[in-house]
């Protein structure tokens, strides 16, 4: 009996990059793998163990999934602040600490689990393909965002090669002209549409590079991040994305062809990774007290603020969150936007951390006031999933984070965008462009814009009408079962080559006692 259980249940071990928005899909991922008779196991550092650890997946199975601590040598400030490691500290400790202690894992597993047969790691997590090579043990990327992202990341060494961005990542101007702002702009559009790396309709300005991120010193110490991602992704014989084929509206095939020289086969399985898609997946056990398919969370959501939705009209509440790892917009935008809400006359929820950081700039009182008027509520962290499921959000006004983009998606919410940093830009360019789906913030944040655009997005007629049935349609393209079913068949079709390329491995498993 152990031997057959064993068989049909090789080892995956999944490294996702320390963050909320890698961490999800990465579960995800695992679950669409145990479904197809994997024994996956989640690597995290202990910081993000320890916050999640109370969910369902901390179980030593949870839908065939397990979840393991790494040692991250990040020690805890002791003041119970949720704030997350800054992104030096976590590529240190991905660098430094972390890479011995999963050589340890790889090579000594629990004996409750089979060996591992191949690493699954997160493009941004590429520390652990060293560390993988080193063990012997074959390594295959993820990239928990969109296709078109990965897309442009991965033609990095054309663009330098071809003189459109210096070596520290920055767009190179083709002209002499003193206007240095626009002139770099134009270059940047020039980059994009030059190389047909994104389709004509997908308008990105040169800022919007997803490296392009802080002060001149911080891009170039990004930047040497990305390059090193790519020189250890070069050993990837295949990368699942986190998209769904077509997903700019062309053939899945040519959404490939334009990768780096040495890009890998892209797999993508994102309509798999939706909660109770396939019959793989509805044939797992439940996940703890999590039989929804929900994926723990590293903050406490509010739950309260359900009941207060239950008591609004259908479509008429504006949804605000911006996520969790980015950080604040800034004092001032914060006020502009809280006084933007208000100025709407319509009841809005806005998921904003009871952190300094990102309370700064609000309105003295202001969640005290709205709350007593009925118009509005301020939680510190919302249950994302059942807001954007509920009847009563009929705008959500997002930072397009893939993961929210994709469940706004799912849920068929318009969206109103008002990215950041990183590939939220590209997100937004195609939730503006070829999908349709939702407006950019008009202008900037100003109290006058927001209102102004949340009009837009919610009004009955026209504009608003416009978007709701996108969103609509493509809802049906990414949550239909026909993709879900081809993005099933990805996965399997990479369980199925686990399988294939370690049959000394897999005699192993036959004769484990």
């Amino acid at each position: 009996m152990g031997a057959e259980a064993v068989t049909t249940h090789p080892g995956v071990l999944l490294v996702p990059f320390p963050a909320q928005g890698h961490v999800t899909p990465m579960l995800q991922l695992a679950r669409a793998l145990a479904a197809h008779g994997v024994a996956a196991t989640v690597a995290v550092p202990d910081f993000i163990h320890r916050r999640i650890s109370g969910g369902g997946c901390a179980a030593a199975a949870c839908g065939g999934v397990a979840l393991a601590s790494i040692p991250s040598g990040i020690a805890e400030d002791g003041s119970g602040s949720d704030a997350a490691p800054g992104f030096a500290v976590i590529v240190h400790a991905m660098e430094h600490h972390m890479p011995a202690h999963l050589e340890r894992m790889l090579t000594s597993p629990p004996r409750s689990r089979p060996p591992v047969a191949c690493v699954v790691v997160d493009v941004l997590a590429s520390w652990a393909v060293p560390v993988a090579a080193r063990c012997g043990v074959p390594a295959v990327g993820f990239w928990p965002a969109m296709l078109a992202s990965y897309r442009i990341v991965a033609a990095i060494p054309e663009l330098i090669e071809k003189g459109l961005i210096s070596e520290s990542g920055t767009p190179i101007s083709s002209s002499d002209s003193s206007d240095g702002d626009d002139e770099q702009q134009d270059a940047g559009d020039q980059m994009i549409r030059g190389l047909k790396i994104l389709p004509a309709q997908v308008e990105l300005r040169a800022g919007e590079l997803p490296w392009l991120v802080g002060d001149s010193a911080t891009q170039r110490s990004r930047f040497a991040f990305w390059l090193q991602n790519l020189h250890r992704a070069r050993s990837f014989r295949w990368v699942l994305v986190n998209s769904f084929p077509g997903e700019a509206g062309v053939a899945a095939g040519d959404d490939v062809h334009r990768l780096a020289r040495q890009s890998p086969q892209v797999l993508p399985v994102g309509p798999a990774l939706l909660p109770g898609g396939t019959k793989h997946q509805q044939q797992q056990p439940p996940c703890g007290n999590n039989n929804d398919g929900k994926n723990p969370s590293m903050w406490r959501a509010d739950s309260t603020c359900i009941g207060w939705l239950d008591a609004q009209r259908a479509g008429s509440v504006v949804y605000v969150s911006f996520g969790s790892w980015v950080g604040s917009i800034g004092p001032d935008k914060v006020r502009e936007l809280a006084l933007g809400l208000e100025a709407t006359g319509r009841p809005f929820l806005w998921a904003l951390k009871r952190d300094p950081s990102w309370r700064a700039g609000l309105p003295e009182d202001f969640a005290e006031r709205v709350a007593a008027a009925g118009r509005g509520k301020l939680v510190d962290w919302a249950p994302q999933e059942d807001v954007l499921r509920h009847g009563a959000v009929g705008c959500y006004l997002t930072h397009c984070g893939w993961n929210s983009t994709l469940e706004a998606i799912r849920h068929g919410v318009p969206l109103l965008c008002y990215p950041v940093s990183g590939d939220q830009f590209i997100n937004c360019a195609y939730i503006t462009g070829p999908w349709g789906i939702g407006l950019r913030l008009a202008g900037g944040m100003t109290w006058g814009d927001v209102s102004g655009s949340i009009g837009r997005v919610m009004d009955d007629a026209g504009e608003g009408r416009r978007l709701r049935e996108k969103v609509r349609a493509l809802r049906e393209r990414v949550v239909a079962a026909e993709a879900r079913r081809a993005a099933d068949r990805n996965v399997g079709s990479f369980v199925d080559e686990v399988r294939r390329e370690h049959p000394l491995l897999m005699q192993i498993y036959c004769h484990h006692p």
